[in-house]
């Protein structure tokens, strides 16, 4: 074998193992790709005076299951009077079911009106999206800061 073949081969070694590298290295890390979306259907009742107050139930399905959550929420601001939203969606971004729990902040604009339709997305700490949208019915006013927490049941 001479010098220069012996050059090649170690260069086709050396390349190959790189290339295995960083396919054993790509395989392991975590992509969005791994995530699921699910259905989720919440009935949210809100009322409040300056500080606003909501809560209710609702359920994710993923993967053939259910699972029930609760809904809370607490607004700081400017609130009048009373409301309760029907809303169906997705939550995007599921690796599993107890994702969906945490504290989801507004992302976008959200609008609703008394009696209407409106829309709404949050993001929690997970990075679970929801994307909700329904039917509000009530009479509210409500300019205000706040948050929701979803816990399982």
């Amino acid at each position: 074998m001479t010098a220069q073949g012996g050059y090649l081969i170690r260069y086709a070694v050396v390349r190959l193992s790189v290339i295995v590298a960083v396919a054993l290295l790509a395989s392991c890390l975590s992509f969005p790709s791994n995530a699921d979306t699910g259905d989720v259907q919440v009935v949210f009742t809100k009322g409040g005076f300056i500080l606003g107050a909501g809560r209710g139930d609702g359920v994710l399905l993923l993967r053939g299951h259910r699972y029930p959550f609760r809904v809370s929420g607490l607004s700081v601001g400017f609130t009048v009077g009373a409301s309760t939203a029907r809303l169906s969606g997705q939550a995007m971004n599921l690796v599993r079911p107890s994702d969906i729990q945490g504290t989801y902040s507004l992302i976008g604009a959200g609008a609703a009106l008394a009696a209407g339709g409106g829309s709404v997305q949050l993001r929690n700490e997970r990075g679970v999206v929801l994307q909700l949208s329904g039917a509000k019915v009530g009479l509210e006013l409500s300019v205000a800061l706040g948050g929701v927490t979803v816990t399982f049941r």
